[in-house]
């Protein structure tokens, strides 16, 4: 079987600007509507911006690697442009990442890894499920490629049951026999690809 993971530190770079830049256009579109409720129960649109930054600053500290934000600057998630905001923060991000940095070697829970692949198999296909899900919750439209979801697809099996322990993902949800690639994925990853925001009023 063909892999379609990024297996490069210049293409797991690559893949996660693209995947910040396709979030930052959806808060382009979502704005100001930054506390309509999303799939992540409990989380509004800011909150999911909170928690991709949050997890991606823990991974940098994690290894040494500078925060892209200064010491006493706001949190991205609390900007009034979050587009602007997350693209910046983003930008950040993958000035830090350089080869050398993704190339670092440790222990992670399934065992030896890199920084470049845990990046690769957890925060580029977080930012593309987060992405689906303020689009959701503001009506907008977003879906990846077959070959997109299928990359992730190999990514969510290699995790086994794991893929649903706490703080992962939520248990399994059905769909469609017809389902596209990309809805199954959401499906193996706890969303329904059917949700839709709760009317207002």
């Amino acid at each position: 079987m063909t892999s379609h993971r990024a297996t490069t530190p210049q293409q797991i770079r690559s893949d996660y600007v693209d995947r910040a830049e396709r979030l930052a256009v959806v808060l382009d579109d979502a704005g100001p509507r930054w506390d309509a409720p999303t799939p992540c129960d409990g989380w509004t649109v800011r909150d999911v911006v909170r928690h991709a930054v949050d997890t991606e600053g823990e991974l940098l500290a994690r290894h040494g690697l500078a925060s892209p934000l200064a010491p006493d600057a706001p949190h991205p998630a609390d900007a009034e442009d979050l587009a602007a905001s997350w693209r910046a923060w983003a930008a950040g991000v993958a000035a830090v990442v350089d080869d050398e940095a993704l190339a670092t070697t440790y222990d992670g829970f399934f065992g030896p890894t890199t920084v470049g692949e845990t990046l690769r198999d957890f925060y580029t296909w977080d930012l593309a499920v987060h992405a689906w899900d303020v689009a959701r919750a503001t009506g907008q439209a977003y879906a990846l490629s077959d070959a997109e979801a299928a990359a992730h697809e190999e990514t969510a099996a290699a995790w086994g049951d794991a893929l649903y322990a706490e703080g992962v993902c939520a248990g399994p949800v059905p769909v469609a026999a017809d389902a596209s690639a990309w809805e199954r994925l959401l499906g193996r990853l706890g969303r329904d690809p059917g949700w839709s925001a709760p009317a207002v009023g």
